[in-house]
């Protein structure tokens, strides 16, 4: 019954969910994330469209086990069939995977395509570079001197200290010091390297529908356009160490002009900045804890 509460809640929150709502993994949860991309959102769709042959085929081949085993038991057949080589049916399932994987690799190598095809002129351009275990970000051309910071996980101690208490919205392994604050509705270009002396990482965010490696002595491009705002979790999704569990990724995405001001604040005072930030975005209930911890 509690686990039926749950599952009922996490539904709830998901479907009743504000613009602030922090996109995470939800207790009892079966789904993807909800989508914040359009790369997303068609990663939803083939989903669900590979539902319709994945689940016909599943039965099928049930149906058929339990024919054989049924039928063609010993007991029924003590004296073995020599029938072999049945045109029809050696047609049929020749024929039959190959429209099937077609029907798949047409949507497939759409969906390929569309997210390894990089926008020709992004909004803002973000270098990620990864280190055990840790994020660095950058941000390209942002002045003279490009603004760059480390995000590291959130320590339940500094909780208080970075007005970050409400796990609901900054949640326990999830949670990081320094968000990356990203403009709403722009194209992002996201470079994604490691550090020349450490192990291979993975840039992955859900509700973005992106995922890609993050290579010593190597670059990587991705890119991702958010169509709303809020706050959203990914993780390194490589085996990168002992630590490999607390290395998340969060990306705070806010509208274009908090985005700037943010930009502006940050380049001199980026604590400040995200205080700021965060009273705007989090709601007047944050806005008194963050005034209290200053």
């Amino acid at each position: 019954m509690k686990k039926a509460y749950a599952a009922l809640t996490a539904l709830v929150c998901l479907l009743f969910a504000s613009g602030t709502y922090a996109d995470q993994p939800m207790p009892w949860q079966a789904t993807l994330q909800p989508a914040a991309t359009p790369i997303m959102r068609e990663i939803h769709w083939f989903e669900q469209y590979t539902l319709w042959f994945i689940v016909p085929i599943t039965l099928f081949v049930l149906i058929l086990l339990i024919l054989v085993c049924v039928k063609f038991r010993a007991s029924a057949n003590p004296v073995p069939s020599k029938t072999s080589h049945n045109t029809l049916i050696e047609v049929i399932w020749t024929v039959g995977p190959v429209l099937v994987l077609l029907l798949l690799a047409i949507p497939s190598f759409t969906l390929l395509t569309a997210q390894l095809t990089l926008p020709e002129n992004p909004d803002v351009t973000i270098k990620a570079t990864a280190t055990q275990w840790q994020w660095n970000y950058e941000y390209e051309g942002s002045g003279e001197s490009p603004l760059a910071f480390d995000s590291y996980l959130l320590k339940d101690q500094d909780r208080a200290a970075a007005g970050k208490e409400d796990k609901s919205i900054y949640p326990r392994l999830l949670a990081v010091d320094n968000e990356l604050v990203l403009p709403v509705n722009k194209t992002v270009r996201v470079l994604v390297t490691s550090a020349p002396t450490d192990v291979i990482h993975a840039f992955a965010m859900p509700s973005f529908g992106v995922k890609i490696d993050a290579v010593p002595g190597r670059l990587n491009e991705t890119w991702f356009k958010a169509e709303r705002e809020g706050l959203f979790y990914g993780q390194c999704s490589e085996l990168c160490g002992k630590d490999h569990a607390f290395m998340p990724i969060a990306i705070r995405v806010v509208s274009e002009d908090k985005y700037k001001q943010w930009l502006t604040t940050a380049a001199s005072d980026l604590p400040g900045a995200y205080k700021t930030l965060m009273a705007a975005t989090d709601g007047p209930a944050k806005t008194l804890d963050v005034a209290e911890a200053q």
